[in-house]
Parts: C-alpha cells; structure tokens; sequence
C-alpha cells in the first residue's frame, strides 16, 4: 500500500519527472525522496525568511510529499535488515551491532531486526 500512494503522488513532484520507480534500488528512491523532503522544507523556510505573502510551494506539492514517508520508512526498513544481514554475515555478534545502533543490549538488537522482518512480510502480504 504504501508503494500505491508513493507511486501516486509522485507525478506531482516536479523532481521526479523521470517516473522510473520500478526498477531504482531501495538506496536510490529514500535518497530522492529525501531530496524532496529536504526541497521542500528549503523552500518553506526560505519563504518565510523573506517573509513572502504567498507560498512559494503549492498545496499538492506539500500533499505529495507527505505521502512519501511511509515508503522512505519501508525503505529504511528494507535497508536496515539487509545491512544487519551483512554484519550477522561478517561475524558481528548481536552485541556489536546493538553498539552499532545505539542499543543498550543484544537483546535489543536481535528484537530490533525480528520486527523490522515482520514489518516488512506484513506489508509483503499485504497485512500493513
């Protein structure tokens, strides 16, 4: 589903006129889709520096690019246990890569990657 809104509100996005989703790596989309993000909040703020009666970025625009958010969140997901898969791969203990992430245990980190597959073969099935 969240495939469906990103691929829907992409057309209004000026950046994204190429239109080629289907086949750019996981890494690839977040990365354009974070410039996006990064586009939009440029201009919001620079609207209101200059202290500008109207709007520099049109209502849809925002509207688009907040339906992005829930794919750059899968796509983090998607990277993230690749990445873990990669370190459990090379050797990392879990306990290394819970250093790695900011966690406090093994624990944490091995509960970590056991939701982020479920989360990810949820919305594979299309529970999510």
């Amino acid at each position: 589903m969240a495939d469906t809104s990103r691929n829907n509100t992409r057309p209004r996005l000026p950046a994204s006129a190429d239109g080629a989703t289907a086949e750019v790596a996981p890494a690839d989309r977040l990365a354009r889709d974070a410039a996006l993000v990064g586009d939009l909040v440029t201009a919001a703020a620079d609207h209101q520096r200059s202290g500008g009666a109207a709007p520099d970025v049109a209502v849809e625009d925002v509207g688009a690019v907040l339906g992005l958010f829930e794919g750059m969140r899968t796509e983090l997901d998607m990277l993230e246990t690749q990445v873990v898969i990669e370190a459990r791969r090379r050797g990392m203990d879990w306990r290394q890569i819970a250093a790695c992430q900011g966690l406090r245990s093994s624990q944490a980190a091995s509960q970590r990657y056991q939701r982020l597959v479920t989360r990810l073969e949820e919305i594979r099935q299309g529970v999510r």
